[in-house]
């Protein structure tokens, strides 16, 4: 990662069915030097993951069409042999201790309480990807 852009050379697809939140992702990742691909829905996040093959990804835990659960098992499907393991961040904002906890067991790398700060954000990806 570059000094001046942190997300350098990291591409980040950000799953998320509400298009405010979808756009401030988008911009603040992007701000930051990432390539950003967004999608709004859990088939479209993996038919993103499959064309783009992502460094990231960082999905809203309830979306129409294809579950959280259901969109890592595809995601981590794509490389059946561990080739490449894409780290996930789930987004939810009915989260508690116990889902939290549910949630990394499962294979998330991070679950993030909405609202989340920008700082917890970066901070969340930035540890994903340095894992």
């Amino acid at each position: 990662m570059s000094r001046g852009h942190p997300l350098s050379h990291c591409t980040i697809l950000v799953v998320e069915d509400h298009s405010d939140a979808r756009t401030y992702l988008g911009r603040f990742l992007s701000d930051l030097g990432a390539n950003v691909i967004l999608a709004e829905d859990g088939i479209d996040g993996l038919e993103a993951a499959k064309k783009n093959d992502p460094d990231l990804v960082i999905t809203d835990l309830r979306m129409p069409r294809l579950d959280r659960f259901r969109l890592m098992e595809e995601i981590r499907a794509l490389y059946p042999n561990d080739e490449k393991r894409i780290p996930i961040i789930a987004m939810t904002a009915f989260s508690t201790r116990v889902t939290h906890s549910r949630l990394v067991h499962s294979g998330f790398q991070a679950c993030l309480q909405k609202p989340f700060t920008a700082e917890a954000l970066l901070a969340a990806v930035v540890a994903a990807l340095n894992a």
